[in-house]
């Protein structure tokens, strides 16, 4: 399998609909790398000496045995200052030394599985699409930091200089993310667009969304499945898949969840967009996670552009990219091959405004490669790509997990905001009281409320009608 090649000049003009679908907190090496032999991307080198990392004078070697679900209330961090010290100037090894640092009560077993990786076949759908569509060997994280800011990007193109996850209470002098997206352009030029969520929305940060006409884009999973199997006219020009990021169901790969229920959710995902052969034919389905979330890459970051002349939090000066996460190309028009261009989640951004014809959106956006870059000039015959992924069923997109105990940093963030939507919402002030107080009993009582507090506002504030082409009605 050969490396990619540019596409021609107006190749990309058959793609209609874009379809990303984006997970947390894996890296390239940890999820693909043991498929290097196989398909001759740069991941890990069975061949040779296993790299290594040391912490506490011991080392840790890149070798298999990663588990689908790790260690409980030990995930490995990933805020900038981590970061910072796992990629230690390009030199890549950091990764077991903080992880050993941060989480005091490791366990060298459970340090060694920030440098273990997935072998072939542990992750039949996602191993499936890499060896049968483009495999990204070169995406980068847009930022070297935690899931929010890197999520702001794949939305943006920019987290307005913020790197740092929230702690406590939502602060909106500190979290007030009020950037123009990709939703905004989409609605200017009277372009379709949904973001498809499985428990609760993430993207809702974003104040440009919190409008009503942009709220009735909002649908839950099933319709995702719905809308797949219908007209492809229908479909929207531009689709984003946001998981379950808390339990009975996490599919979003962020530790310690089980990665079976993420795999599941890419293959259901698949399935429903192959199952319609027209919607297939002009799809492209990017499957790629937000950030690397610890786990040990080779790979040293590559720079890039700023976004914007704000300065970031740390004095980072947003000109290096993040760590390497796994992606995936899925679509005809992509080959079975590796493509080695730098790209970042950016990089759907300029696809999407190019092939639309979309006003500008920040500097980072303009200055990464598309990954139009990786589309062929003629599509693939169908009968070359799998049919299915087997042994998933359509309309499932998780398999129940225990209740958790704790909450991540991204779930803690996520019900901080839940608050401040809940302070938004028509309700009796006692309610709200009960409501707010019932969060601090247990990790599951801010679960259940979170849960409440999204589905309120947005029954409360979208339309009814729901949203087409930028009208509503």
């Amino acid at each position: 399998m050969g490396k990619a090649t540019k596409a021609a000049a107006g190749a990309a003009n058959r793609i209609s609909h874009v379809v990303v679908l984006m997970l947390e907190n894996r890296s390239f090496d940890h999820m693909l790398g043991s498929l290097q032999k196989e398909l001759g991307l740069d991941g890990v080198d069975t061949d040779a000496p296993p790299r290594s990392n040391q912490a506490a004078g011991a080392p840790y070697q890149q070798i298999p045995g990663a588990l689908r679900v790790f260690p409980d209330n030990m995930d490995p961090r990933h805020e900038y200052p981590n970061v910072r010290q796992q990629v230690n100037a390009g030199a890549m090894d950091g990764f077991a030394q903080d992880f050993a640092s941060s989480v005091p009560h490791a366990q060298p077993p459970d340090i060694q599985q920030v440098m273990s990786y997935f072998m072939p076949g542990d992750l039949p759908a996602l191993h499936t699409l890499a060896r049968n569509f483009t495999v990204c060997d070169r995406w980068f994280a847009s930022v070297p930091g935690p899931t929010w800011a890197n999520r702001f990007f794949a939305h943006s193109g920019t987290s307005l200089g913020h790197l740092a996850m929230p702690e406590g209470l939502f602060n909106l002098h500190l979290h007030w993310y009020s950037q123009d997206t990709i939703y905004d352009r989409l609605n200017d030029a009277k372009c379709d667009w949904k973001i498809y969520y499985g428990d609760v929305p993430q993207s809702l940060l974003l104040v440009h969304q919190l409008a009503p006409a942009n709220l009735g884009r909002y649908q839950r999973l099933a319709q995702f499945y719905a809308d797949a199997a219908g007209d492809a006219n229908s479909f929207p020009t531009f689709s984003f898949i946001e998981p379950e990021y808390y339990s009975p169901g996490q599919s979003d790969d962020h530790p310690p969840h089980d990665v079976l229920n993420g795999d599941h959710l890419i293959g259901t995902v698949y399935n429903a967009l192959r199952r319609n052969e027209a919607l297939f034919q002009e799809t492209l389905l990017v499957v790629v996670w937000d950030e690397h979330g610890g786990f040990y890459d080779h790979v040293k970051p590559a720079p890039a552009e700023p976004p914007d002349n704000r300065p970031g939090e740390f004095d980072f000066d947003f000109r290096t990219l993040g760590v390497r996460v796994p992606a995936i190309l899925v679509s005809p028009w992509t080959a079975r091959r590796v493509s080695s261009d730098v790209f970042d989640h950016t990089s759907v951004l300029r696809f999407v405004i190019e092939e639309n014809h979309l006003a500008p959106l920040g500097n980072r956006v303009a200055t990464m490669t598309s990954v139009g870059a990786a589309l062929l000039a003629e599509p693939r015959p169908l009968s070359q790509l799998p049919p299915s992924i087997p042994g998933l069923s359509p309309l499932e997109t998780t398999r129940p997990t225990s209740s958790p105990d704790r909450l991540n940093e991204n779930q803690r963030g996520l019900a901080a905001y839940s608050q401040y939507l809940a302070t938004q919402t028509p309700e009796d002030p006692i309610r709200a009281t009960e409501r707010t107080a019932a969060m601090m009993t247990s990790a599951r009582a801010q679960i259940d409320t979170s849960y409440d507090n999204f589905d309120r506002y947005l029954t409360a504030f979208r339309p009814t009608q729901g949203v087409k082409n930028g009208n509503s009605g």
